[in-house]
């Protein structure tokens, strides 16, 4: 939980350097927000991750991964630990 309005302050008096920002108080961010107005916040939607065809996408992904796993072949899309992502 974050306190927006002790945030704000601390964006417009640069007590930090900035802040990312995808979920809010009160969502959607109202357009009078004062964060609008911080241009050191970067404000993304909650569902910023969010395509029309994620689900399907996922689906595909999923399966192809498992058919690879039964195979003992190299899955998709590996996190690698080493680089960080």
């Amino acid at each position: 939980m974050v306190d927006e309005a002790a945030l704000i302050r601390a964006l417009k008096e640069n007590w930090i350097a900035g802040a990312g920002l995808d979920v809010f108080e009160k969502e959607p961010l109202p357009s009078d927000s004062a964060l609008w107005q911080c241009e050191n916040a970067l404000i993304a939607p909650h569902v910023s991750g969010a395509t029309p065809h994620y689900d399907d996408r996922a689906v595909e992904l999923f399966c192809e991964n498992l058919r690879r796993y039964l195979r003992g072949d190299e899955l998709l899309n590996l996190v690698n630990l080493e680089k960080g992502y």
